[in-house]
């Protein structure tokens, strides 16, 4: 199977892209190891440049806080269980500004008791930010974890309006959406 890591630009940093012959396999962010030998947009085949210019425009449009209507096709691992394919797809539907607890993301795929797995199954996302691990939450409200720090995850649910910005009085709490 061939492969590319690509460094998506974005204002945070920039991202690392992994492609392989089926879309994206991996989306990490900046800073992260693992980068590898990343490839010049230009030097790609026409089908991975499409599908650099999809991931950019996705994230670019998540890290505004705006929906991601569009992006390239996500190449779901083979170690990926169904349990995780059905928090991903759950996690898909949580539109921008809105949070989750993991407790609630369970029950709506079926699984009430499985809050832990949830948060398991969202630590294994490979695709964060454009598949938004991010916006769920613990059940009393606070971060809970990310795979990425819990810096990143309070700024992406501030840049959608779904976590207090400090230094604003009243900042807007956020929005459940299960």
């Amino acid at each position: 199977m061939k492969s590319v890591v690509v460094l998506i630009p974005s204002p945070w940093g920039a991202f690392q892209a992994h492609f392989c012959d089926r879309g994206l396999s991996r989306l990490r962010f900046p800073d992260a190891s693992g980068v590898g030998e990343a490839r010049l947009v230009e030097s790609l085949s026409a089908e991975w440049k499409e599908w650099a210019a999809q991931t950019e425009e996705a994230l670019s449009r998540a890290l505004a806080g705006k929906p991601v209507e569009v992006g390239p096709p996500m190449a779901v691992p083979a170690w990926a269980t169904p349990f995780q394919r059905a928090v991903w797809e759950a996690l898909r539907r949580i539109p921008p500004g809105r949070t989750c607890t993991y407790g609630g993301l369970a029950a709506r795929i079926g699984r009430p008791r499985a809050a832990r797995a949830v948060g398991q199954a969202c630590g294994a996302n490979p695709w964060p930010v454009l598949v938004p691990c991010h916006r769920v939450l613990a059940a009393d409200g606070r971060l809970g974890g990310f795979s990425a720090g819990l810096e990143w995850k309070r700024r992406l649910l501030e840049a959608e309006g779904a976590w207090p910005t400090p230094g604003r009085r009243g900042g807007r709490a956020a929005r459940r959406g299960c």
